[in-house]
């Protein structure tokens, strides 16, 4: 069967291209159309090309639907809508990497399943206690996700901070009660009067060299920081004696450190509402308009939040 797809090439364009799909294989289930999502490790590929390693794969946050169940798979039928995939019109997956989705009328693109699972990790390593206070840097996607489980959580106070106010809008329309623009004070001095207030956790999720060597001046000693953001590159740096002194307990909380299969979870979180992709899913497009959207997010479009592709 055809199936429309891409590749990221060395330079970071995207190539289309249109590649034949067998049957699936035993343990495989054939998928189609649905939907996938843009991921930041995407987008860095696309402006990095070959100097971002690794170079991002051709799509992990799909959803589709079952139209061929290959030999030895239970559990499915035809039509069914599952999590998993990436960007190609027709995929054979093996059926242990494909979750099912429950009756919904939620649209596919708000069914992008992948980055869910990873905030589930992600709150799953903040090790909160009742009526601690989190500072949450960085409200971009993942932020955003964070931010709607934390909202779900015994928090004592929740201080939401980025550089960007539209993005600092969202987190308040989503129900964040404190948001600090970052970009509107000297770091120093809103370092120093956030460490006053004795801040628990700080959950990193802003992707950056300047939000870690934030959540270390905030957080309080002996306190924790959750490290969810992924400073792309090969290198980041800290202070060793600052972290030293400051006795605080660094979490890596990636998906690799994932502490149980957090697609269900994820998929049953969407389902009951806790998250909830339609306020953040900002920019769709059809697989052929990737590579123009991509041009768009690239140029800095500051409205952008999240990008999916329908692959029907």
């Amino acid at each position: 069967m055809e199936s429309k797809t891409l590749r990221y090439l060395d330079d970071g364009s995207i190539e289309l291209f249109v590649t034949e799909v067998g049957d699936p294989a035993e343990g495989e289930i054939q998928l189609t159309g649905g939907a996938c999502g843009i991921c930041s490790w995407d987008i860095v590929t696309a402006k990095l090309g070959s100097a971002m390693i690794p170079m991002a794969p051709p799509g992990h946050e799909g959803v589709g639907y079952v139209s061929k169940i290959g030999p030895g798979v239970t559990g499915f039928k035809e039509g069914d809508r599952v999590a998993g995939g990436g960007f190609a019109t027709v995929r054979n997956l093996s059926s242990a990497r494909v979750y099912p989705i429950p009756d919904s009328d939620l649209a596919d693109q708000n069914w992008i399943v992948e980055p869910v699972a990873c905030a589930v990790t992600g709150l799953d390593q903040t090790n909160l206690n009742a009526g601690e206070t989190v500072a949450l840097i960085g409200a971009g996607f993942m932020g955003q996700l964070l931010l709607q489980g934390l909202l779900h959580m015994p928090v004592g106070e929740l201080i939401v901070l980025d550089i960007v106010d539209a993005r600092l809008d969202l987190a308040r329309q989503q129900g964040a009660s404190e948001t600090i623009d970052i970009s509107q004070h000297d770091v120093d001095d809103l370092a120093a009067d956030l460490k006053a207030r004795g801040i628990d956790i700080v959950v990193d999720a802003s992707g950056s060299q300047g939000g870690l060597d934030l959540s270390a001046d905030i957080v309080k000693s002996g306190g924790r920081i959750n490290l969810f953001g992924w400073i792309k590159g090969q290198k980041a740096y800290f202070d060793p004696s600052h972290w030293h002194l400051g006795g605080f307990t660094i979490v890596n909380s990636s998906p690799s450190s994932k502490i149980r299969n957090t697609f269900p979870p994820a998929i049953k979180l969407i389902d009951t509402g806790v998250f909830d992709l339609r306020p953040l899913v900002t920019h769709t497009a059809s697989l052929g308009g990737y590579p123009s959207l991509m041009e768009e997010i690239l140029a800095g479009d500051r409205s952008y939040v999240k990008g999916v592709i329908s692959l029907d």
